[in-house]
């Protein structure tokens, strides 16, 4: 389930430029908001799928009805001839993708409890086979030659249908009805916990959440057409990067997957302020070395660019989950965790999608060209800034106890 979950959306996600720029050749202003679509739909669909699962139909057969819709959507993007329809068919695809991220933990942990394994211990490794699914979708749409062709809508609409038929023989998730039937629409949706926003504190996390949320897709939206751009300039044209770019991009998710091992002991030396500011210097680190990079003499800082977004990735989600769960009253936490979330991944996410299509079609693409070095310091200007307001304004005290007991 794990690795089905993730292999569908790395068949077309760090690929997707090239397949709007190089192939369809449609602006660049468009295709950012397609990337909002991800936030739109973290925005608007866990808390309502989340409540049906609660309430109604079992989670295991959610995420199967949810998974063969979201295929269809994806199995007609080939045949779309414009962006506006592209635009409201991949958000179709979105809106019943999104969700499934998070169901797919709910129905793991509810499968492992019932089991009576260790979550803490057991989860982990088995969540490490979605970044191995996501990182073999990415070499085969690659090594087969499709990172620029509509075949990768394909490979991720069959291996969605097999995820959705798959997940009716899995171990039954019966509603949980922990919701109270008198509870209001805003405690259903998880709405009760806006009022975080009243202490100075947590606003201002939430509101830096959403800041760097909006950094958080960049380089997973114009990291592959990128490296792929490099065979406009004849001396780089038949490099090992131009041809499986894909690849060398996949050394982002490697480097996730070791970057969670280090984060106890970050967070421990550090405190979770600490951690969250290296991740906003771990930002500007990535795209400041995409600026400079080329796929000769320059690899090297392609392939540490690379090996940062671990830190940059890995270190700020987790803290910052961990951040909410350390300060936030039992009875709101889940609901603080899904604003966090919505913050980042959603907002942030949309009006990073967005803005950053129309500030790169209007002040960094002429005659068709895109100006990628200035892009990328641009971008890490932008994670600076961020950086430095959080390291001035945002307080908070290191208490290694804190930590320990969570980790518990």
């Amino acid at each position: 389930m794990s690795f089905l979950q993730f292999f569908v959306w790395g068949a077309w996600l760090i690929t997707v430029a090239n397949y709007w720029f190089g192939t369809k050749h449609w602006s660049g202003a468009e295709f950012g908001a397609i990337f909002s679509t991800l936030g739109l739909s973290s925005i608007i669909m866990p808390a309502l799928t989340g409540i049906i699962a609660d309430k109604w139909i079992n989670a295991e057969k959610l995420y199967g009805i949810l998974h063969i819709l979201g295929g269809i959507a994806l199995l007609y993007l080939p045949q779309v001839e414009d962006p506006t329809t592209f635009y409201y068919v991949i958000f179709a695809a979105m809106l019943c993708y999104m969700p499934t991220i998070s169901l797919s933990n709910s129905i793991a942990y509810n499968i492992l409890k019932t089991n009576n394994f260790d979550v803490v211990k057991v989860f982990p490794p088995i969540r490490v086979w979605g970044t191995i699914g996501f990182i073999a979708a990415m070499w085969i749409t690659n090594l087969t030659g499709n990172k620029a062709s509509y075949n990768m809508f394909y490979f991720s609409a069959i291996a969605a249908f097999v995820l959705g038929i798959y997940s009716f023989t899995l171990p039954k998730c019966p509603p949980q009805k922990l919701i109270a039937t008198d509870a209001s629409l805003g405690e259903k949706l998880g709405l009760n916990a806006f009022k975080l926003f009243g202490t100075y504190k947590m606003a201002l996390f939430f509101i830096f959440s959403m800041f760097l949320g909006g950094a958080l897709q960049l380089t997973n939206m114009y990291g592959d057409v990128y490296l792929s751009e490099f065979s406009k300039v004849p001396q780089y044209a038949d490099s090992f990067v131009v041809k499986y770019s894909t690849i060398i991009m996949s050394i982002s998710q490697i480097s996730e997957t070791l970057f969670i091992l280090a984060i106890p002991f970050f967070l421990k030396r550090f405190g979770i302020k600490q951690v969250m500011l290296i991740s906003m210097l771990a930002w500007v680190l990535r795209f400041g070395l995409f600026a400079y990079g080329n796929p000769v003499d320059g690899l090297w800082m392609i392939i540490v660019s690379c090996i940062v977004y671990g830190m940059a990735f890995d270190f700020f989600n987790i803290s910052g989950s961990l951040f909410v769960e350390t300060t936030t009253d039992s009875k709101i936490r889940s609901s603080a965790q899904g604003l966090f979330m919505m913050m980042s991944n959603g907002f942030g996410a949309f009006f990073g999608g967005l803005l950053s299509g129309i500030v790169i079609d209007k002040f960094f693409t002429h005659d068709g060209i895109r100006d990628w070095h200035n892009i990328w310091l641009a971008f890490s200007g932008y994670a600076l800034v961020i950086a430095i307001l959080f390291a001035v304004f945002f307080k908070h005290k290191h208490n290694p106890e804190e930590v320990a007991n969570v980790s518990h």
